[in-house]
């Protein structure tokens, strides 16, 4: 019998010890690779930011709005092909817990900025014509049933009062990653109330979005605007727009943070549970050993037998561990489909989960190994005794 087939039989000796085992090295496996696919969940909206998207806003802070006066200046720069104006909207539908994302926007420029919302050329251009309609994203519509045609209404709380809505369009990503949760409409609409109501508040936007011919003159362009308001009673902060989309990740940094610090411990831990499986394997065989040592067996079949064992059931629970990942992140992009468009899982989530696994089965029979060279055969056969 060579060493492999002795192995396998090694292995197969304490069925239930070796299968919990197993288990609970693909628990571990499954939780690593589901922690590391929601992190790129995190960072996936940055991902599908266009290179040659700039965002201005506040320097102070988002929360803070920008004149609308600045939009022919920011226009006027060399190397800005448009811009469009942009505001947080807030508001409830119908309750509290039905949070979605409201933008009111400059539409026409808007939507030519953003070419992966993909809008039925009937319906947008419907949208485009009638002051208080709205396009929203296919999930958003999945998730409460909207229908072209349906009448919303959002109750303001940024923009207090009730804010009627019609729904003129659904729009769907064109890629994996594309956002398919928000509520779009007229920033128009908006305007025109607050110029009634609240004149203080009328021509204030949230944000420019600015598209430019040359993404390697991003940063000089940026600096160009940011000049021009420089002293002024609301200076601006230009950016990329996968810088901007990051900043709203950064203030999750330390959730990420400590999502990352979980699936190192998780690892850690079931080092540990499989280091002590092949520890008492070891003590349990130090008999055997000697017996084999007796019979001419080397020590590198000795360690061959232990490293084999441990690298054989480490191997088994980190496969059956990232066959497990797929059913569970599905059923986590089905849940968190609100939060997050897309949960990419790379290659290299699935490289660090396996490899963790194979470094895990080394680890755990090294201590085992070197007891099992370090037993002298008389001291062996008297454990057996």
């Amino acid at each position: 019998m060579n060493i492999f087939k002795l192995t396998i039989r090694n292995a197969g000796r304490h069925k239930l010890r070796t299968a919990l085992t197993i288990i609970g090295m693909a628990i571990a496996v499954m939780a690593f690779a589901v922690i590391r696919t929601a992190i790129e969940a995190w960072y996936s909206q940055a991902s599908a930011s266009s290179p040659n998207r700039l965002v201005a806003n506040n320097d102070v802070s988002i929360i803070f709005t920008l004149p609308i006066s600045y939009q022919s200046k920011i226009a006027a720069v060399p190397g800005v092909q448009s811009v469009a104006h942009a505001q947080w909207f807030g508001g409830i539908y119908v309750d509290p817990a039905n949070f979605f994302p409201k933008f009111a926007v400059e539409a026409e420029p808007y939507l030519k900025m953003y070419p992966e919302f993909l809008i039925p050329p009937d319906q947008k251009e419907t949208f485009l014509k009638e002051r208080n309609a709205v396009i929203v994203g296919r999930r958003l519509a999945d998730r409460f049933g909207f229908k072209v045609g349906d009448p919303v209404r959002i109750i303001g709380d940024i923009y207090p009062g009730d804010w009627d809505f019609v729904i003129r369009g659904i729009y769907t990503g064109a890629k994996e990653n594309t956002d398919e949760s928000s509520f779009i409409f007229h920033y128009a609409y908006v305007d025109e109330r607050m110029r009634q109501e609240m004149p203080p508040r009328a021509g204030q936007v949230g944000w420019f979005m600015i598209q430019i011919d040359d993404p390697s003159r991003a940063t000089a362009i940026s600096n160009e605007i940011d000049a021009m308001f420089d002293n002024s009673a609301a200076e601006t902060k230009t950016q990329t727009e996968e810088a901007f989309a990051l900043s709203f990740v950064e203030m999750s940094g330390s959730i990420i943070v400590g999502m990352q610090i979980v699936s190192i411990m998780v690892i850690g831990i079931v080092l540990l549970v499989l280091a002590n499986t092949m520890a008492m394997t070891a003590r349990e065989r130090i008999g055997e050993y000697a017996v084999l040592k007796t019979l001419g067996f080397g020590n590198g079949h000795i360690v061959g037998l232990i490293f084999g064992e441990s690298f054989l059931i480490a191997c088994l629970g980190g496969a059956l561990g990232i066959a497990l990942t797929f059913p569970i992140v599905g059923l986590m992009k089905v849940a968190m489909a609100l939060y997050f468009s897309a949960f990419p899982m790379p290659a290299l989530t699935f490289i660090l989960a396996g490899g963790s696994a194979l470094i895990v089965g080394i680890l755990a029979a090294i201590f085992p190994a070197m007891k099992a060279l370090r037993t002298s055969i008389v001291d062996g056969l008297r454990v057996v005794d």
